[in-house]
């Protein structure tokens, strides 16, 4: 008998510990160990941020689902992982042993390097639920006494089409409460060019997000370097291609929005051989650890080199599409492993998105997601919005009943055929 452990109950950490399950001889056991009993569907933050939604139409308890699922479940998170001796030390205190590990923690969200960024600083953020709560009431607030946003992701982000739908959704939402010639806007980003994303741009991205920002009167820096926030005042400096700084900006505002760097969870900080120096978990083509091959890494937590020099750090997305294969992929291999086989199942690595706009938005497809592509497509339209919102039901609908179905893959399907329907139409 053997017991696997996914540490991690985002959407990668549930995703496997649905997977898994299927896998299992009737001898194996599955823990799931999350940080807190609910699973919130992070994709629906920037809504939660306007009050388009409400936190508990974003939420799924998870001790119930997982004990009908006959999975364990612990929300005391982890301490710190031991994968030498194949334990891992809980929050509070507990020690869990494995014999396989997934590791599917996400990030840890570092504010602190960056003096006066984030919810406890200057700024507000929509990476988490309990964030975006935050950032709505900041929002009501500005909206008595408006003035100047800043919108963007600073260097070390590893995300940035929720930077660029939140910007847009405030555009949508000033106008609908027609105060938007009140607010001078501004997107400020890592990022070489608009649209790159972190991944050297997918199809139009460049053209399509530039001409939505041009459209909605806001102004954008890129290769920007955040130096520090204040009250009020956002320091910023602007990156030449030989590193140097060609030119700082002070940008005072009265409400913003900044996605922070990323990095690995204290638990995994520091094991060499298992993550690298940013935490992050080393994995082969299998998503198993090099070093420790009975560890697998899904999703935000997985090493990901960048896809070439850019003058300000700039990570690489780990879109939902491409979780979901590695989560197949970790999934099987396991299984095979369980049973004898060695592990071959590899992740295709895809990726297809969804950036709301409020009253519109881009939608891309990129397989693989790093390039070169066979398929490098990008659109826009009205479509993509409530393409979004039909995602968003579905998804928590399956998350809710405990299937583990191909989410993404789906959601690219609904996706290509929405487009090619519109196309018709037009």
């Amino acid at each position: 008998m053997a017991h696997v452990v996914v540490l991690g109950a985002g959407l990668g950490g549930v995703m496997a510990a649905y997977e898994i399950r299927r896998q299992l001889r009737a001898s194996d056991s599955l823990t799931l160990v999350s940080k807190g009993d609910t699973y919130h569907f992070v994709p629906s933050n920037p809504w939660v941020a306007v009050d388009w939604r409400k936190r508990d139409a974003i939420e799924v308890k998870l001790p119930a689902i997982m004990k009908r699922k006959g999975i364990g479940f612990s929300a005391a998170g982890a301490k710190r992982l031991d994968p030498a001796s194949n334990k891992i030390e809980l929050a509070d205190d507990q020690v869990i042993d494995y014999d396989y590990l997934v590791i599917a923690t996400g990030p840890d969200l570092a504010f602190d390097e960056i003096p006066g960024l984030g919810p406890d600083g200057f700024t507000q953020s929509i990476c988490h639920v309990d964030h975006a709560e935050k950032a709505a009431a900041a929002f009501e607030a500005f909206c008595k006494a408006p003035g100047p946003i800043v919108v963007g992701a600073v260097q070390g982000a590893s995300c940035f089409g929720p930077a660029y739908e939140f910007a847009m959704i405030l555009d949508t939402e000033l106008r609908k409460r027609r105060i938007r010639d009140r607010v001078p806007m501004t997107f400020v980003t890592s990022e070489p060019y608009i649209g790159h994303l972190g991944l050297d741009g997918v199809g139009d991205t460049k053209g399509l997000l530039e001409s939505e920002l041009r459209n909605r009167h806001i102004k954008w820096i890129t290769n920007a370097r955040v130096a520090g926030v204040e009250k009020g005042l956002m320091h910023v400096e602007e990156i030449a291609d030989d590193g140097s700084v060609k030119g700082r900006q002070d940008l005072p505002f009265a409400y913003s929005m900044m996605l922070p760097p990323f990095r690995g969870v204290g638990a995994l900080l520091g094991i060499e051989g298992l993550v690298n120096p940013r935490g992050f978990v080393l994995v082969d083509k299998h998503q198993r650890n090099p070093k420790y091959p009975n560890v697998f890494g899904i999703g935000v937590a997985v090493a990901i080199p960048p896809t070439g020099k850019t003058p300000v750090p700039v990570g690489v997305p780990k879109t939902g599409f491409m979780i979901e294969s590695m989560v197949t992929a970790t999934a099987q291999n396991i299984g095979a492993l369980l049973h004898g086989k060695p592990a071959t199942s590899e992740a295709t690595w895809n990726a297809v998105c969804l950036a709301d706009f409020g009253d519109g938005g881009v939608a891309f497809v990129a397989q693989p997601q790093i390039p070169p592509r066979n398929v490098n497509w990008s659109a826009e339209g009205k479509w993509v919005h409530l393409a979004k919102v039909g995602f968003e039901k579905y998804f928590l609908g399956k998350i809710r009943k405990g299937e583990s179905e191909p989410f993404y893959e789906k959601l690219l399907m609904d996706t290509l055929g929405i487009h090619k329907v519109k196309a018709r139409e037009s």
